[in-house]
């Protein structure tokens, strides 16, 4: 009899860990899923917020529109912070009103958002986004500086 309670108690067990795990299993998903390697862009602005966490650095530029003089908030997303880290990023690569160009790929869905391949400062330093969609484009070459 006390076999079977602890076999019934492990599988409780083992049934509550793979539950808890479940959320950030389903939290990631992978770059053709959500942008489009086909629809580079290009965008320009100034910073108004950085959230440098785990799975993915995200950045926010205000951008204004050239022909209609809208301001539009785009999200930018990158790799993660150990992988920006390795490309010579830190917490403190870029601040809140910092002006960037952001080379990238477009949503499939249409919102402003971007899977950022490069970020250029003004002073003219380039940096790898460490993003999955910057491993390779359009036949296979690599679109990450190389050191």
């Amino acid at each position: 009899m006390k076999t079977t309670g602890y076999a019934f108690a492990s599988v409780i067990v083992l049934g509550l860990v793979a539950l808890s795990m479940a959320p950030a299993a389903e939290g990631h998903h992978s770059f053709a899923s959500e942008f489009d390697a086909e629809k580079p862009i290009q965008l320009s602005g100034f910073v108004t917020k950085v959230e440098w966490m785990n799975p993915h650095v995200w950045f926010y530029l205000d951008v204004t529109d050239g022909a209609t003089g809208e301001v539009r908030n785009w999200g930018f997303e990158m790799g993660a912070p150990h992988q920006l880290q390795r490309r010579g990023w830190s917490r403190t690569t870029i601040n809140l009103g910092d002006e960037l160009s952001v080379d990238g790929s477009m949503s499939r869905d249409g919102s402003p958002r971007v899977n950022a391949r490069t970020v250029a400062t003004v002073d003219g330093g380039v940096l790898g986004a460490a993003s999955s969609g910057a491993q390779t484009l359009g036949g296979g070459q690599s679109t990450e500086p190389q050191n």
